[in-house]
């Protein structure tokens, strides 16, 4: 409120000012009356203006070629006078020494309080859209924050004469509700919500509609959303719909999750078919591999065999050849040559030590094949854990599962050649591995 002179036309006040504690948009009037007159609004030049933190005063003058406003925000405590009106300096005429009244509504605009709104959207039907037939009754509950940051925004958006705040919220909150209760609506569609899910997704929702009404609320209205909080959305849950609904979900799920089980049982089916086969074809190259080893070997001893005969042949004759020497020189008179003799008994030695080698290169060469044998099959188990097969794996392997607890008397296993699972306990080869983990009897 004001404070000023007793009377009730303007032209003599002395403090513009707004002592009012919680409000929106407020105009000043002189004698505090709902109804203005032309004179009311007579400003006298050199008049104070206050103006608090948080607030702005709006001085709207209305000329012929339409209005026209100053703007001062707080804090401000100071005269009115020209150097802070850029408008007024137009209007005022210095004919007047700056003591001539001058005609503007004054308006204060509240800039750092909060409007919040509550509302209520009754029961309205929510379908799943893949289940059309059953509409679901929802009700929502909730509520809206939001200030005035963009004044002048506000003002075009908004007629100051006459402001009433109840109107202004009952505009804004027609437009929440609206907009609350189409996206609901359209949240199972547009966003995967499921409607039986929409109670438990309130967060999700809220942000959603507030990040679409921010701008509505800027452009249509001029202010600033600061929050909209969906405290309950609450279904029917004793309507037909809801109820069937329920149903007929509970049953989608039933199936899906058997056929996600009869999936799941042909996955191990196949995995177990495919591992059989690539255990099959592992050791059938490991036989073949092994054959084609043997055979090599068998070739090599062979070929090793033969040019020894024919280095023995070629000795052989060397050895006739030899055994002549001693006669060469004599004529053929069967006499005996010592030159000769010696000659041939130098090659002979020499051939023999030729021989020699090469027979116990042979030998050694048919030692060192011989005792390197082909690799023996290694037997290798599958076994089930927790209703997954996992493997294959050795024995040795399997002992050391055995020792880390992983692996016992009762786990199935198989190997290629099992017609079916068996439990570890009862495969001979397996047993031992248990053997020591069954304390024997207690002695009497």
């Amino acid at each position: 409120m004001g404070l000023f002179s007793n009377k009730k036309e303007g032209g003599l006040m002395d403090v513009i000012r707004c002592d009012e504690q919680e409000y929106l948009v407020w105009k000043w009037r002189p004698s505090g009356e709902a109804n203005s007159t032309h004179k009311e609004n007579a400003i006298r030049y050199g008049s104070s203006l206050r103006v608090k933190e948080g607030e702005v005063a709006v001085f709207v003058y209305k000329q012929d070629n339409g209005e026209m406003q100053d703007f001062i925000v707080g804090p401000h405590d100071d005269t009115i006078k020209t150097a802070n009106f850029p408008v007024l300096t137009n209007i005022v005429g210095l004919a007047f020494g700056g003591n001539s009244p001058f005609q503007a509504e004054i308006y204060f605009i509240n800039l750092s309080g909060n409007i919040q709104i509550r509302f209520a959207i009754p029961y309205f039907d929510v379908y799943d859209p893949r289940f059309l037939d059953f509409g679901v009754p929802v009700a929502v509950r909730g509520s809206i924050t939001f200030n005035i940051t963009d004044y002048r925004s506000f003002i075009k958006l908004n007629r100051l004469i006459n402001f009433e705040l109840n109107d202004f919220e009952k505009q804004v909150k027609d437009a929440v509700i609206k907009s609350t209760k189409g996206f609901i609506t359209n949240a199972p569609s547009d966003n995967g919500i499921p409607v039986l899910q929409l109670e438990r997704k309130i967060m999700e929702v809220s942000d959603l509609i507030q990040q679409r009404l921010s701008n509505e609320f800027a452009v249509d209205f001029g202010v600033n959303l600061k929050r909209l909080d969906i405290s309950a959305i609450e279904p029917d849950k004793e309507s037909e719909g809801y109820k069937e609904l329920r149903k007929v979900t509970a049953e989608q799920q039933s199936k899906t999750i058997e056929a996600q089980t009869t999936v799941g049982i042909k996955n191990l089916e196949d995995t177990q078919r495919i591992n059989a086969g690539n255990m099959e074809e592992t050791l059938r190259i490991q036989r073949e591999e092994a054959q084609r080893a043997q055979r090599l070997q068998t070739e090599s001893n062979f070929m090793g065999a033969h040019t020894l005969d024919q280095q023995t042949e070629v000795l052989k004759a060397g050895a006739e050849s030899l055994g002549q020497m001693g006669t060469i020189g004599n004529g053929g008179n069967g006499s005996m040559n010592p030159a000769g003799i010696m000659t041939g008994m130098m090659m002979g030695g020499a051939m023999g030590s030729q021989m020699a080698s090469m027979m116990n290169q042979m030998g050694n060469q048919m030692h060192q094949q011989a005792g390197t044998p082909p690799p023996i099959p290694t037997i290798q188990y599958m076994i089930a854990v927790n209703g997954q097969q996992s493997g294959p794996f050795t024995i040795p392997q399997l002992q050391q599962l055995q020792q880390q607890g992983q692996f016992n008397a009762n786990t199935y296993v198989w190997k290629q050649g099992m017609a079916n699972w068996e439990l570890a306990g009862n495969i001979p080869e397996l047993a031992s591995l248990f053997a020591g983990s069954i304390p024997p009897p207690i002695p009497a």
